[in-house]
């Protein structure tokens, strides 16, 4: 049983929630905390220096609300960053202690072939256990 559990969550991606949420609950010891995260890519230099206000601001409310609803129970806590998934997940996991992350898997493709896969950057970074969750 694991006292702190973290679920990185892609909303692209938020129909693979509810089946890794009930995984985390079995898992989870009594009285545990699950927190879903998720992580908001930066926004080029070139970019920002033509944006009046910080995009990833408003988009921080924004996902976090999204996050709650998909939270589905006083069981879970939400948290949204900015910055590169596979790095972020990793050094969150690390900073709030975490004791086990449940990431998401699919079938790679082409364009995991070329982007590469945050699952993969996630279990080599990961300062604890991680269980890869491929859906059914």
């Amino acid at each position: 049983m694991y006292d702190r559990i973290l679920i990185p969550v892609d909303l692209d991606h938020e129909e693979l929630v509810p089946p890794k949420l009930d995984l985390a609950r079995r898992l989870l010891a009594p009285q545990g905390r699950i927190t879903m995260m998720a992580v908001l890519e930066s926004v080029p230099g070139y970019v920002s220096e033509f944006v009046m206000d910080k995009p990833e601001n408003h988009l921080t409310s924004k996902v976090s609300k999204a996050l709650q609803k998909l939270a589905d129970g006083d069981d879970v806590d939400v948290h949204v960053c900015t910055g590169k998934p596979g790095v972020e997940i990793a050094q969150y996991a690390e900073d709030a202690n975490m004791q086990l992350i449940i990431v998401g898997s699919h079938r790679p493709g082409m364009r995991d072939y070329f982007l590469g896969s945050t699952a993969a950057r996630v279990v080599r970074r990961a300062p604890c256990s991680v269980l890869v969750a491929r859906p059914q």
